[in-house]
């Protein structure tokens, strides 16, 4: 496979750092003044922490400042397909010569000292924002939030915290006032923070942070609600009532993201026009995503192929919740791929309400991926009817064989959820 240059020097960048995931900001802080502190030069900053609901609240407010006619620097993770997905600038993904330039430039300064792959890009994300005006940045928190190397950031305009569950445990911690912590580690001084739907372990947490830096919060259910009317989205805070079109993300998670994304437009003085116009013009792959044409579409005939990179207990509830809204008459099957570090049984539970057939499969080319049989035997010992495949096409042919008119979502892992969006392109 030919690589392109970008690919060559990620490729070099792996080796600087042995552990993939090694939360300090010494690393990040040294590289960034070595680079003379681009992140200071970035202006109006929305830094999103949370577990789930992070990217498709980035993604509501990305759709709402382009259609007001502004312009959005975005820096997310994990990519799907490629690398450049995570960060566009001004509205565009970057291109292929100005990353492989800005990550030379990075590795160059960096000089071949110890850094993880993450925090070198991110130095290259704030280098690249730095250099080229747009009205905001978002900035999506990588993994927890207080050592993350995007909490760099001194002084952003807002942070954002969407809903808190369990997930990296064996980095965040095992409780989930524990976890809140290093999420709420974003809030900073005096600078507002919007709130998404929490436990009250989790809101208890975010409260005492935000009390002992001033900080103004705004959230679900007591200062901002949001729900689904017929085929409406209802959205009441303090300064009114706004009627909007249903989000054409699926899912009542994804009316709770809406919400979290209007009640920050609102602090950011984003016109209501443009909030409206985010609903119908947001969009966020491997969420819910129906797959509409490609190779795997045309194998499954009449069935309807899904595809969610969900992979802990809340994106279960999610998932479940999401196909309970859609028309009955389907049989849900599950072609499921997971990560060992992933709660296999924690995800799945709540999924057996919608489903009750699931196909193991292992993610290939991911030496961390669950094997099929791992999966199968946790799915059978939770209640499902089980079956083992080789690869997704084989559990689709197999589907269609027994089910046909079913409803195939292939969900547990964003790594699968990518290598699907791109074989079936």
């Amino acid at each position: 496979m030919h690589l392109s240059k970008s690919d060559v020097v990620l490729d070099r960048l792996l080796s600087l750092h042995p552990k993939i995931i090694d939360l300090t900001l010494d690393r990040v802080t040294r590289l960034l003044k070595k680079l003379n502190n681009p992140e200071d030069k970035i202006s109006q900053v929305v830094h999103i922490a949370g577990t789930n609901g992070k990217g498709s609240t980035q993604a509501f407010l990305r759709a709402a400042i382009e259609s007001s006619g502004e312009s959005a620097h975005v820096y997310t993770s994990p990519h799907l397909t490629r690398f450049h997905e995570r960060i566009r600038v001004a509205g565009s993904l970057i291109s292929e010569n100005v990353l492989a330039d800005i990550l030379n430039e990075c590795e160059l300064a960096n000089n071949g000292k110890p850094i993880t792959y993450f925090e070198i890009t991110t130095c290259a994300a704030f280098l690249i924002f730095s250099r080229i005006k747009a009205d905001y940045t978002l900035l999506e928190v990588g993994l927890g939030g207080r050592l993350d190397a995007t909490n760099i950031l001194k002084k952003p305009k807002l942070t954002i915290i969407t809903p808190i569950s369990m997930d990296h445990v064996q980095f965040l911690g095992s409780t989930i006032e524990q976890i809140a912590n290093e999420k709420a580690g974003i809030i900073k001084e005096g600078i507002p923070c919007i709130v998404g739907h929490q436990s009250k372990d989790a809101i208890d947490v975010i409260k005492k942070r935000a009390i002992e830096l001033k900080s103004k919060l705004k959230i679900y259910g007591e200062h901002w609600q949001v729900y689904a009317k017929s085929d409406k989205l209802i959205f009441k805070d303090a300064m009114g009532f706004l009627e909007l079109p249903l989000p054409k993300l699926i899912g009542q998670h994804q009316i709770e993201n809406a919400g979290t994304a209007i009640a920050a437009m609102r602090e950011l003085s984003i016109p209501d026009e443009a909030c409206k116009e985010s609903m119908k013009n947001v969009y966020w792959p491997a969420r819910m995503q129906r797959l509409e044409s490609g190779p795997l579409v045309k194998m499954a005939n009449e069935s309807e192929i899904w595809l969610d990179g969900g992979h802990n207990q809340a994106a279960g509830i999610a998932i479940s919740n999401a196909l309970e809204q859609l028309p009955k008459g389907r049989t849900n099957i599950l072609i499921c791929g997971m990560l060992k570090t992933k709660d296999l049984k924690a995800f799945l539970n709540p999924l057996f309400n919608s489903a009750k057939f699931l196909y193991g499969i292992r993610i290939q080319g991911e030496e961390n991926s669950n094997s099929a049989e791992t999966i199968v035997n946790q799915a059978r010992e939770i209640g499902f009817s089980a079956f083992k495949t080789q690869k997704v096409s084989d559990a689709i042919l197999q589907i269609i064989k027994a089910h046909p008119n079913s409803r195939i979502i292939i969900c547990g892992s964003l790594f699968l959820a990518g290598k699907i969006l791109q074989d079936n392109a």
